[in-house]
């Protein structure tokens, strides 16, 4: 598992998309998994492919892909 959690108790994961090509891209993603509940810092880069997420507690996979899915990418798994 790539979720690591830092000295104030929050979680970082880092999640690979496919499709994403654009900052528009990244701003959909984005928007979509900072919806979650506990979320509290989102950054896509296209380039990579990378989503990495910030939150409370770790999130739900399924949560996490139904949020990528809504913002028209796919969710490959964790990085």
């Amino acid at each position: 598992m790539t979720a690591q959690t830092d000295t104030q108790g929050s979680v970082t994961t880092v999640y690979k998309v496919s499709g994403m090509s654009c900052g528009h891209c990244e701003g959909s993603v984005s928007g979509e998994i900072s919806g979650l509940p506990g979320v509290s810092s989102v950054k896509a880069v296209a380039s990579t492919g990378e989503v990495t997420v910030v939150s409370a507690a770790p999130l739900d996979d399924e949560a996490v892909r139904a949020a990528v899915d809504e913002a028209g990418f796919e969710l490959v798994g964790q990085a």
